[in-house]
């Protein structure tokens, strides 16, 4: 009869713990995310992280600021801090250092991409890489090959696009407005 007690008593702190972790998972701002691919993770996808986030595969939040690791790192809404991963997904704005293999912001970019192709709406940073798309720039794209709709900055790469056409719409090696 005494070694069925110990038994029912850790049963029941685990189910305890089960329905608590179950209830904290809805939307909320934390500290820290486990994620293994989502849903599949501590928190929910609408739920903001502040401080750690990890993720094994794949891992989605609404906002992120701070520490952001893994393979693949999305935050649905805005991201603040350093990402690094595989991909860099960011849906709104980024005031951020993003490393990776892509990265991409919808929205504005203010910081640094390091990748092989990377992508932001606009940004007001730098961009190195293979690859560097964004919509409106403020800053310094280097790379293969870089594009932007409209350039206050420079362009350093082989191929170089400012399709505003001003002052050119291409140039090799350099491309500049000022």
């Amino acid at each position: 009869m005494e070694k069925k007690f110990p038994k029912c008593l850790l049963l029941v702190a685990f189910l305890i713990l089960c329905f608590q972790t179950s209830a904290l998972a809805g939307s909320g701002t934390w500290p820290f995310q486990l994620a293994f691919v989502t849903p599949v993770q501590i928190f929910s996808e609408e739920s903001s992280i502040h401080g750690l986030r990890i993720n094994l595969i794949y891992g989605s939040n609404e906002d992120v600021y701070g520490l952001d690791l893994g393979l693949i790192n999305r935050a649905r809404g805005n991201m603040k801090g350093f990402q690094w991963g595989l991909v860099n997904l960011v849906d709104g704005d980024a005031n951020a250092w993003q490393n990776g293999f892509i990265n991409s912001v919808g929205g504005s970019m203010t910081g640094l991409q390091v990748g092989f192709y990377n992508h932001a709406g606009n940004l007001s940073g730098f961009q190195w890489g293979a690859i560097n798309h964004a919509e409106s720039v403020n800053g310094l794209q280097l790379g293969v090959f870089n594009s932007t709709q409209n350039l206050h900055g420079l362009q350093i790469g082989v191929l170089n696009f400012n399709w505003s056409g001003e002052p050119l719409t291409f140039l090799p090696i350099v491309n500049f407005s000022f």
